[in-house]
C-alpha cells in the first residue's frame, strides 16, 4: 500500500524494499468545471489547464550544474541537467518526460517523469520537481482553481510507493507554479520529500534560480 504524505513529510524508498530499476512519477489533475452564468444556462465545458512537469538535476553542493546549449550568452538548458518540455530526455538516458499532457483530461497520470534511480549517475544526490501552469497568469489560472493535484512514485514492478496529494484552496490562489516534490538519495536507495511551495510565477524558471 502506497504511503500517503502531507505537505513537509518524507519516506525513505529502499533498493531492498522497492524496485528502483525503473521508477515513475506521475502528475495528475482535475479539470475544473465552468460555473453556470444563469438560470437556464446550458453548462459549459470545462476550462483547460496546462500544467508541466519539469525535473532538476543537482549535484552533491544541491545546484544545477549544467545549464545546457548558450545561444546569444544565456543558457537554453537544452542538453543540461533539466528535463522539461523543450528537453524531454537527459542525455544519461536515465530520466526522461514521457510526454506534454495539455489539458489534464482522463483520469491517472496525466504526466510522466521516468528515471531509472538505480542507473543515474552518481554525480546526481538529488531531484527536485517543479511544476508549473503554462500562461497561467495570462489565463488567469492558479492552483487555487486546480481540483485533485496529486505527485506519486510508482516502483519498476507497477507499485504505487508514495504520493502526495493537493487540493486547491485558497492558500495557492494567484500561485501558478509549485516546487512540489524532490528525491534525495541516500544510502540504500532514496528519499522522497513531499514539499508544496507555491510561487506567483507560471515559470519554473524562478524555482531554478535557486538551484544555479
Amino acid at each position: 500500500m502506497a504511503i500517503s504524505l502531507k505537505k513537509g513529510q518524507g519516506v525513505s524508498l529502499k533498493k531492498n524494499e522497492n524496485d528502483l530499476s525503473r521508477v515513475t512519477i506521475g502528475l495528475g489533475w482535475d479539470i475544473r468545471e465552468k460555473k453556470m452564468t444563469g438560470l437556464f444556462s446550458k453548462k459549459m465545458d470545462a476550462e483547460e489547464y496546462d500544467l508541466d512537469v519539469i525535473a532538476f538535476l543537482c549535484g552533491e553542493n544541491g545546484k544545477v550544474k549544467n545549464l545546457g546549449i548558450y545561444e546569444n550568452g544565456k543558457p537554453t538548458l537544452v542538453g543540461g541537467d533539466v528535463v522539461f518540455f523543450n528537453y524531454m530526455r537527459h542525455d544519461s538516458g536515465q530520466i526522461w518526460l514521457t510526454g506534454d499532457n495539455k489539458t489534464g483530461s482522463g483520469d491517472g497520470d496525466d504526466e510522466q517523469i521516468i528515471v531509472n534511480l538505480n542507473d543515474l549517475p552518481e554525480q546526481y544526490v538529488k531531484v527536485i520537481f517543479v511544476v508549473q501552469i503554462y500562461n497561467g497568469i495570462k489565463n488567469k489560472q492558479n492552483f487555487g482553481q486546480v481540483q485533485n493535484a496529486f505527485i506519486r512514485a510508482e516502483d519498476g514492478k507497477g507499485r504505487e510507493m508514495v504520493r502526495f496529494d493537493l487540493s486547491g484552496g485558497a492558500q495557492y490562489e494567484n500561485c501558478c507554479s509549485m516546487l512540489f516534490a524532490e528525491l534525495i538519495r541516500e544510502i540504500g536507495g532514496w528519499k522522497f520529500n513531499a514539499i508544496g511551495t507555491p510561487s506567483q510565477s507560471d515559470s519554473f524558471a524562478e524555482f531554478l534560480k535557486q538551484y544555479v
